[in-house]
């Protein structure tokens, strides 16, 4: 099976490209110098004889987005339409991962596969926007949606808590933010798992089971990180206003990945203790795992 991964740089990309080597499958990885999305003729170069594509490639500065929407949406809602068409035309299985922003977050259990889409921030609208694109230009789709990643390929959450706390000897981290931190090895391997299976065209959510907030995160990372859970104080969103809204309630359920007959990736603090040696550089990078 030949695959084709765009934004193959980003944190997710890595990692779905670094898993189909390591089992030997054929794999092009093209990051944003060698491939744009956005471009209908350099795509339709590349698409054809591969037999599935994964686009991670994706306009991911939440609140940038908030002055440069025009940008935000060309990225993520006409290069999802500009891959998708071509992934079609060569007869090619679209992997294509979104987000929880496409969701209000003002729910109070996780949200369906199937649930109403209310974005309130650029970002979220044209994320939104990049769903509807492939599922009309690609009928044999798989659309992931994803949240609070995290992983040893780029900037995120855990590396900046851990770098923070031992510069400062602590910091505030909201409180009544709530969601699903998954690990950038689990979402690929559950990717690879969703193709393998041949799961069903449509909606499925990859992000870890179980829910914590920011601040519980924060104090699972300074604790892998050797400090003492306490050296993060919990505070309100209203303490750090930012340009973009973010969605006080980011969980998502799992039941599409079930009735696919593909277990959901495992739960939050198990796969962070998993994680934590590779993704804070404590030791040796584990592998994904599947559970």
């Amino acid at each position: 099976m030949r695959w084709l991964v765009t934004g193959a740089s980003g944190m997710l990309g890595q990692d779905v490209v670094e898993q189909l080597r390591a089992r030997g499958d054929d794999v092009t990885a093209l990051d944003r110098g060698g491939l744009d999305v956005t471009d209908p003729a350099a795509v339709e170069a590349v698409v054809p004889g591969h037999d599935v594509v994964v686009n991670c490639a994706a306009y991911t500065a939440v609140d940038a987005a908030e002055s440069d929407e025009a940008t935000a949406f060309t990225v993520n809602a006409v290069g999802p339409a500009v891959v998708a068409r071509a992934a079609r035309r060569a007869g090619a299985r679209l992997v294509h991962v979104s987000t929880d922003y496409v969701f209000d977050g003002h729910a109070t259990t996780p949200y369906p596969e199937d649930g109403v889409l209310a974005p309130r921030s650029a970002y979220g609208r044209t994320k939104a926007a990049g769903e509807w694109a492939v599922r009309a230009e690609a009928p044999d789709h798989l659309l992931v949606r994803t949240a609070w990643l995290y992983g040893a390929g780029g900037a995120c959450f855990p590396k900046t808590i851990a770098r923070v706390a031992a510069e400062r000897g602590g910091l505030d981290v909201v409180d009544d933010q709530t969601g699903q931190p998954t690990w950038t090895a689990d979402l690929a391997a559950l990717v690879l798992r969703l193709v393998d299976a041949g799961a069903p065209a449509g909606t499925y959510h990859g992000t870890a089971s179980g829910s914590v907030t920011w601040h519980g995160f924060a104090q699972a990372v300074v604790e892998a990180a050797g400090m003492e859970r306490d050296v993060v104080r919990p505070t309100t969103s209203e303490a750090f206003v930012r340009p973009a809204p973010r969605p006080p309630y980011s969980v998502l359920g799992h039941d599409a990945l079930r009735a696919a007959g593909v277990e959901p990736i495992g739960a939050w603090d198990a796969r962070w203790s998993a994680a934590a040696g590779s993704v804070l550089g404590l030791g040796d990078r584990a592998e994904a795992q599947t559970a």
